[in-house]
């Protein structure tokens, strides 16, 4: 292990942890990934956490208060009896048993501690308001007013933890990691470039705090789960032979919350497990926003040399030491709406901005000015976070991302062009597969409709199957889904759980990627702007419940379930009509000509049968509201009206 050389030379590591809303991201939620990297093994006085509060919430700085207060006890508990995970409500909600680590009253008082600190904190949460006494404990509630707003208000910068100071030490007298809150200025009549503009005001307030040469970035839900992650990270930084060329070091997402059979296809195995790893040949993975260390000068435009060579003992604390005050008000005036203006910020220096994938056009330039990534995947995930447990959230998430890489493969940063004679023509092919996925509606739509109203109206689309020119078509189905149930089943998922990837690919298309492809082509045509949903990381418990049973969550009346309705009903009464004929026209002959169609109808009526029982046998709050039913019916009708009238093509 070549950091083990390094000995007490270690780079320091800043941590940058990103959130945006208090209710659809709770503070508790929050704070438990921060106690959990804070308590890293590594070097304390190497260690920086910063967290990016979009929301400029007074509640989630409340909640770095308590827990700047509590890691005093949490950090020597873990490391003391070397727990895993280190994130409080990751470790207290696995009941680890108490004969492995201490005396039942040690673990007993932590748990307490924990406990009632989320309690309060919640209980604050819930009333929107802080405790003036508690207020008298820490001068940064000073900065907050009625004034204030989430999307209007001043420049926040709040050293809760400074690890320069002698007396920032734990309950047992060791240095803790240096923690800071920062709140960029918002103004309604600035645009805040969503996170890219977080993690760009996080790298130049860092800068002036501890200016690490090593940043890793985490969303505020995906805790640590492994201690050893950032030593694991710098080998590859640290290496002799190939260290100098790379970029980045990206760890998969793993989420701790989906079910058995991954109802949703949220679990991504096969991309985390087989895409993401090919990319390694090629010259890296994609940078995909979460669960990445990066080196800072890479981040702030460096192009690639072969003579680079990191210095790693150089930055802030060769700098004389400032007081806490001036550092602060140095740190607030580089988090203004105002300090990017006319800079390169945002475009060679930075987080790219301009597009919902900032991550991924982000790494698309790393790669481009030379650098390397590496996919580093241990036995024992290194972050574990939280999983969309509804469709909503699910479709909500995939249209942010087929959307986002559409517009980049649509724009000056298509990997084809951008990455031309910079990237190898594998990795820009890469690339683009996900630029692709939102164009890849169009077909699917065509697919899941056309082949089942032509059944029903006895209009042929494919080759008999007595013909040899129906081999491809079998070849190509065949394939496919022998393939992909492979891959999945070697990455861990079960036979269900493919078939559940297998609807929710179909569902995804003709809605969040079809969405995608309309939203791009609105804002291409200056027909609406950019924006950024956050995804809800909460579920009220009803709908818990149901996810846990792995039924299907709609409940409401958004236009994507009357879309996923509508197909589904197309094909039910397709395949109904198109059986009829062959009762009454003759099995043999028909079956020789409709045999694919009929196969594919099939398919899809099967693939829709939780739609069918939200739609018409379920009674729950999860159902399909009969509202969209109607809808999705009236449709139908019109679908075959037309029909009627227009011939197939």
């Amino acid at each position: 292990m070549p950091i083990g050389r390094y000995g007490e030379r270690l780079p320091r590591v800043d941590i940058f942890v990103c959130t945006a809303d208090p209710q659809s991201e709770p503070p508790s939620l929050v704070i438990s990934t921060i106690l959990s990297i804070m308590a890293y093994d590594y070097p304390a006085e190497k260690l920086s956490v910063y967290l990016s509060d979009d929301g400029g919430s007074i509640l989630t700085f409340y909640a770095m208060w308590e827990a700047s207060s509590f890691a005093k006890h949490w950090l020597p508990f873990c490391k003391r009896y070397n727990i895993e995970p280190r994130s409080p409500a990751a470790y207290f909600s696995e009941s680890h048993g108490l004969q492995d680590l201490c005396n039942q009253k040690e673990w007993s008082l932590i748990k307490d501690m924990y406990e009632e600190m989320t309690e309060r904190i919640d209980t604050a949460v819930m009333s929107g308001k802080i405790p003036e006494e508690i207020k008298a404990n820490h001068k940064g509630f000073d900065e907050w007013n009625l004034e204030i707003n989430s999307k209007d208000h001043q420049p926040i910068v709040q050293i809760l933890i400074d690890g320069k100071d002698e007396n920032a030490v734990d309950n047992e007298g060791n240095v803790i990691p240096t923690l800071v809150y920062m709140a960029r200025e918002k103004r309604p009549q600035h645009h805040h470039n969503f996170k890219a503009g977080a993690m760009n005001a996080l790298i130049r307030v860092s800068s002036v705090i501890s200016n690490s040469p090593i940043i890793m970035n985490v969303d505020c839900d995906m805790y640590s789960n492994n201690k050893d992650t950032i030593r694991d990270a710098l080998c590859f930084f640290l290496d002799e032979e190939m260290g100098h060329k790379i970029g980045f070091v990206q760890y998969p997402q793993t989420y701790n919350n989906m079910t058995k059979n991954d109802i949703y296809g949220n679990s991504m195995h096969v991309i985390s497990k087989v895409e993401l790893r090919g990319f390694d040949s090629v010259g890296g993975p994609l940078y995909i926003g979460t669960g990445c260390f990066h080196r800072r000068e890479i981040l702030c435009g460096r192009i690639f040399t072969e003579e680079y060579k990191e210095d790693w003992d150089g930055g802030i604390k060769e700098k004389k030491q400032e007081h806490i005050y001036e550092v602060e008000k140095k740190a607030k005036s580089l988090a203004t709406c105002t300090y990017e203006h006319d800079t390169q910020w945002g475009d060679e220096i930075g987080l790219k901005y301009g597009c919902p994938v900032e991550d991924v056009i982000t790494g698309l330039a790393i790669h481009c000015r030379g650098w390397e990534s590496v996919l580093n995947s241990p036995t024992r995930p290194a972050f574990v976070g939280v999983g969309p447990t509804t469709l909503a959230q699910t479709l909500l998430q995939h249209k942010r991302w087929s959307e986002g890489n559409l517009i980049i493969f649509l724009s000056k940063y298509c990997p084809f062009l951008f990455g031309h004679g910079k990237i190898k023509l594998r990795h820009q092919m890469g690339y683009c597969i996900y630029g692709l996925w939102a164009p890849n509606s169009l077909a699917t739509l065509y697919y899941v409709t056309i082949p089942s109203l032509a059944l029903l109206k006895g209009t042929p689309l494919f080759p008999e199957i007595t013909s040899p020119w129906i081999a491809p078509f079998i070849y190509v189905f065949c394939v496919k889904n022998i393939y992909s149930l492979y891959e999945a089943l070697s990455c861990g998922d079960t036979l269900k759980g493919w078939w559940n990837g297998q609807r929710m690919w179909m569902v995804k298309r003709i809605t969040s990627y079809l969405f995608g492809v309309i939203d791009t082509l609105r804002k291409l045509l200056g027909l609406s702007q950019m924006t950024f949903a956050v995804s809800s990381k909460v579920s009220d418990e009803d709908v818990s419940k149901r996810y846990e049973q792995e039924i299907m969550e709609f409940g409401s009346s958004a236009p994507e379930y009357v879309i996923i309705s509508t197909i589904a009903l197309i094909n039910l009464v397709c395949l109904v009509g198109g059986l009829r004929h062959f009762m009454t026209g003759g099995w043999n002959a028909l079956l020789n000509v409709f045999f694919p169609q009929l196969i594919l109808c099939e398919m899809l009526v099967i693939t829709n049968i939780p739609l069918y029982e939200a739609m018409f046998l379920r009674k729950d709050k999860g159902s399909i509201p009969f509202s969209v039913t109607l809808a999705s019916i009236v449709f139908v009708v019109l679908a075959f009206l037309v029909e009627i009238l227009v011939p197939i093509v």
